[in-house]
């Protein structure tokens, strides 16, 4: 697309007004992506919607001009009606954030009027923007339903209801939540449901609140054969122990313009931060242990290129507007092949080509074989470059550097330097004398380091893999898993196929405040990683509340819930002991 006009025409075709185009034309948009030409003409005409879209698609904008071209040709919001007109949902503050944003600035010709909703900031400052009145709601459904508990968020006359990454919020245990929320709308309400994957649990929902709607599918864009493809997806096998070491060495060596490393923990995310910043990189953390006020510093940071690289769990990176990323970096092998999928797709956008880099131990082997047969897609794996290799290529990046400043010229008033002390030594020695200086001003870091030993999957399991066995160390276990206490062995399903080790963990509140499964859930998913498909049977108490999970997570999981909030409140979580609590009564 080469001319605004051409714009113009394409984006009118939909069915958007003058007013917006003149929006998105004077916004930078060239063309509608294909979820928006797909999307924007039913929406408009006030269809109901099921849109499988991955993240960077242009979702935002499928549903927010929808909705800001019903509230524009509303009379009665111009005569300044109170009434909300719409709500998005969406799984994360920074989504939120996002959301609210887009909106505000697609809106912004007609005074549009659109509020974030979300936990972690005032309730006070949102009950007094929802009193001024208020256009579009875009909130994360526990401070949503907090507001409808109050009754301070009237949703009688909406007219639009839309489910941002409706399978994230599935995950984090918010199906309640989303449930009593559409339940306090309107029944004649528009409804569209956006989601990465289109999993059964998100057709039922579709199912009973979804009226005759269209089914949209964006499929991802693979490479062609024999293109070479736009995201180089590259494993390497190390220890648990040398991966902070091992993921330095290949930061050296990728020299990333621009990168972000995902890992489970919030504590994982802190300790790797920590050591990446005593290496000589700008790093910052993010998870759902910072403020907001935290939060939006280490954005302001990255935005002005105040950092080289941004640490985060997943969940907490959900929704960040960070633009494109030289390479992402997995710090663990994903726990679902989804997840995966989402994070490598911050990287190789538009046409550029970007770089995946997972850190695996021999045990999760499997899982990358999983990961390639659901993506179709191969990750090579490669041995840790060495302190060798480390050198060699800081050698070729200064011979780099040598023949770009020749090429360049403007050299003349070296000459004479260089004329000078070749009447006194031999010329090569004056020449690789200069290089040695300007190879060694551009540092030397971890070329000091021990070298990290290489490992590689244990041939039963690499064995295993080929056949397409299942191994029990990475399988997950569905909720409504059995109750029994710390098995001995892996629990078989009837199907025969293994699920984990399961354990459960005490978590010091209960029915008596106010805590319900749901904030076990999004807890736990929100702080540790861990996906509520992970999560088995939850009991509740008074008091107490028992929850299982996978044995190899729980160290993590109480880790990452140790100093954090439920519901406002500082949670105790410890193993269950055998002379513990006894069992919630029903």
């Amino acid at each position: 697309m080469n001319s605004g006009e051409d714009s113009n025409a394409d984006f009118a075709s939909l069915g958007i007004s003058s007013a917006l185009i003149d929006t998105l034309t004077a916004l930078g948009y060239e063309e509608p992506t294909p979820i928006q030409r797909e999307a924007i003409p039913p929406l408009v005409a006030g269809r109901d919607l099921l849109g499988q879209a991955a993240t960077g698609t242009g979702k935002t904008a499928a549903f927010a001009l929808p909705i800001l071209e019903h509230i524009s040709a509303d009379a009665t919001r111009r005569l300044g009606a109170p009434h909300i007109s719409a709500i998005v949902l969406v799984p994360t503050r920074e989504l939120a954030m996002q959301v609210a944003e887009a909106i505000h600035r697609y809106g912004k010709s007609f005074g549009a009027r659109v509020l974030p909703v979300y936990g972690g900031q005032s309730i006070h400052q949102q009950l007094t923007v929802l009193r001024r009145g208020v256009d579009v709601v875009v909130a994360t459904p526990g401070r949503a339903m907090d507001h409808i508990r109050r009754k301070t968020l009237d949703l009688s006359h909406l007219r639009t209801v839309v489910l941002d990454e409706a399978d994230e919020m599935l995950d984090m245990g918010f199906a309640e939540d989303l449930e009593a929320i559409l339940s306090a709308t309107p029944p004649e309400r528009q409804t569209a449901l956006f989601s990465a994957t289109v999993a059964p649990r998100i057709r039922s929902i579709a199912k009973k609140h979804l009226k005759n709607p269209v089914n949209i599918q964006i499929e991802v864009e693979r490479a062609a054969a024999g293109e070479m493809p736009r995201v180089r997806q590259v494993a390497y096998m190390v220890q648990r122990q040398q991966k902070g070491a091992a993921l330095g060495r290949i930061l050296d060596i990728e020299n990333p313009a621009s990168s972000i490393v995902f890992c489970r923990t919030r504590t994982e995310v802190d300790e790797l931060t920590d050591t990446l910043n005593g290496r000589g990189y700008r790093a910052e953390a993010i998870h759902g242990g910072l403020s907001q006020e935290q939060r939006d510093r280490v954005m302001r940071r990255l935005r002005e290129g105040g950092l080289d690289l941004l640490v985060a769990t997943d969940v907490a990176a959900r929704g960040l507007d960070i633009g494109h990323l030289s390479h992402v970096f997995n710090f663990d092998v994903p726990s679902s092949p989804d997840a995966y999928v989402h994070r490598i797709g911050r990287t190789g956008r538009a046409g550029r080509e970007g770089t995946a880099i997972t850190l695996a131990e021999p045990r999760e082997s499997r899982m990358l074989r999983t990961i390639e047969h659901h993506t179709r897609q191969k990750i090579k794996i490669e041995p840790v470059p060495t302190v060798m290799d480390l050198r060699e290529r800081r050698l070729e990046s200064t011979k780099s550097a040598v023949r770009e400043a020749t090429a360049s010229g403007d050299l003349d008033m070296f000459r004479g330097i260089v004329e000078a002390l070749a009447s006194e030594l031999d010329v090569m020695d004056v020449a690789a004398a200069a290089i040695k200086l300007a190879h060694e001003a551009a540092g030397n870091r971890g070329e000091g380091d021990e070298d990290i030993l290489p490992v590689r999957a244990p041939a039963a399991e690499e064995a295993g893999a080929r056949k397409g066995k299942r191994s029990s160390t990475s399988e997950r276990s569905p909720k409504g898993a059995e109750k029994t206490h710390r098995q001995s062995t892996p629990a078989v399903k009837k199907d025969g196929k293994a699920r984990p080790r399961m354990t459960r963990l005490y978590v010091g509140l209960g029915r008596r405040a106010g805590t319900r499964p749901a904030d076990l859930v999004g807890a736990i998913a929100n702080e540790s990683g861990l996906s509520g498909k992970d999560i088995g049977t939850i009991e509740m108490g008074d008091g107490f509340s028992l929850v299982e999970v996978p044995e190899d997570a729980a160290d993590a999981v109480i880790e990452a819930l140790t100093g954090a909030k439920i519901r406002g409140q500082r949670v105790n979580v410890r193993r269950e002991r055998f002379d513990g609590p006894k069992r919630p009564k029903k």
